[in-house]
Parts: C-alpha cells; structure tokens; sequence
C-alpha cells in the first residue's frame, strides 16, 4: 500500500486529540497504515514538552515531536530534548508592558524551558481544567528567574482574537503573538512557529516541505499551513484557519484525520 505523502504532521488539541483528550481508535489505525506505508508522523503541539510527553507516551509515538509552538524539537523515543529556542525576558517584558499600555492589566502564565519545564500561573490567569500540572505563584517576579518559552496572556474583558489583535498591535516587531485555542494567547521569540519548527524537524528526517500533509484547527497553525504542500482544516477549526487550508475535514470529534487518511490510502495520487 502507498501513500503519496511523506510526512504527516498533526496539531495536538482540537485535531488529533478529541475533547477527551484521547485519540480514537480509527485515528490511530488510519495513522498506523500511514507509517507502515513509509511516511513519517510528526506531532506539532503548542503545547510544551512537560504537557505532551504523557501523550505521546500514551500513543506508544517514539518519532520526533515539535513542542512549544516551535521552539522544541523533542526525541519521543529516547525523551529527548534535542533543540530549543527561549524567550529573551527583557523583550517579552518590554512587549508586555506595550500590550498593558494599550489594554490596561493582564493576567499572566509562563512557560519554562526544558523537559521538565513548570508552566507558572500568575494571579488571575484561569487554568483549563484537566490533568496538566501548572505552578502558582503570587509574586509576578517568579515568572523571570528561568528561562522561558513562551508567556501566556488574559485580559478581564477582551476576548481572544481581540487581545492577540490588541497585542500584535501594541508589540510591532519586538516578538511574535498567536492565539492558540479558547483562552490561550501567547508571546513567544520573533519569527517563531510552528513551521520553523516543523522545517527543523522535517530536516532532520531528509524530508521537505513539499512533502508534507499537514493536519490543524487554530490560527497558530497558518504558518505551518503555508509552509506543507497541503493543509487540512477541522470542521471545528477558527475561521482564520479554515481560509487558507487547502481542505476541510470533519471534526476531531469525527475522526477528520483519519477520513483524509483512509482517502489518499485508498487513491494515492497528489491531489
């Protein structure tokens, strides 16, 4: 059986994870025939290492994992962190004291480089429910004494597109902000993504970009987009997304992965 693709890279949540936070088993089969096939599976999470690993464990995935929006490169199989790109504090403060000149005070969460790396929730900022460890802190200044990946950012009123728009806005050229799901915008390094970190990993592999199926639901995932050959959208994907895929699939509720999978198994030429 061939597939016409190389690589197959997946977004985390709202993609291949349902909202329980599991895969189904169709999905996995579909992605099982899919590397028996040849092709390679990278998962491409906004989510740092600490907050996949227990995932990728849970799928029995050995392959290489982007993490952190971009900024990790991790070895799943040997639990190893093999690039990582930090956030320089003195920026990310500069940009956060644009943002709240603009927006007035926000709700603040970081998250640290490394493996082990604690997410740290300042006060105020609200933590999705579920298994996810996270370190609260009452003195802000906690957040800046290791190096980061990533800062979260909340605001009282301003919903998610707002703030990120608010926030961009306010930052200019100083970092990058995506929103990345309900209630999760972030600041991270300038210029990163998910497709440098994806192009790092496929580079790793011998792979290119013209290789790849590419597999998202949140505005995050527009850069890695327009770097694959191909983009598929969820059904339940942010309209921002859904404008520049390539297709839309079912949810992840309804195994829109695997519906694409299952296709171009059964038709293998490029569509």
């Amino acid at each position: 059986m061939s597939f016409p693709y190389k690589l197959v890279a997946t977004d985390l949540d709202g993609t291949l994870l349902r909202d329980d936070h599991t895969v189904s088993p169709r999905t996995r089969e579909a992605l099982a025939t899919v590397t028996a096939a040849g092709a390679a599976h990278i998962v491409v999470t906004g989510r740092a290492v600490p907050w996949t690993r227990h995932i990728l464990d849970d799928l029995g995935y050995e392959g290489l994992a982007v993490c952190g929006q971009g900024a990790q490169v991790y070895h799943a199989g040997e639990h190893k962190l093999l690039t990582s790109l930090t956030l320089d504090r003195q920026l990310a403060g500069l940009a956060l004291s644009k943002i709240e000149a603009e927006v007035g005070p926000l709700a603040l969460a970081a998250s640290r480089d490394g493996l082990d790396g604690e997410v740290l929730v300042g006060p105020g900022y609200r933590v999705q429910e579920g298994p996810l460890p996270a370190v609260f802190m009452n003195d802000p200044s906690e957040m800046w004494t290791a190096p980061l990946n990533k800062v979260y950012i909340q605001h009282p009123e301003l919903d998610d597109d707002a703030l990120a728009h608010a926030a961009r806005q306010a930052v200019g050229s100083l970092v990058n902000v995506v929103m990345a799901g309900p209630g999760v915008v972030e600041i991270l390094p300038l210029g990163l993504s998910k497709a440098t970190g994806l192009s790092l990993a496929a580079r790793r592999l011998g792979l290119k970009s013209s290789d790849t199926l590419a597999f998202g639901d949140m505005p995050n995932d527009i850069p890695m987009f327009g770097w694959a050959q191909h983009g598929v959208a969820m059904a339940n994907a942010h309209d921002d997304l859904k404008a520049v895929a390539h297709e839309i699939t079912a949810s992840n509720e309804h195994d829109g992965i695997a519906l694409v999978l299952e296709e171009l198994l059964r038709t293998p030429s490029r569509p």
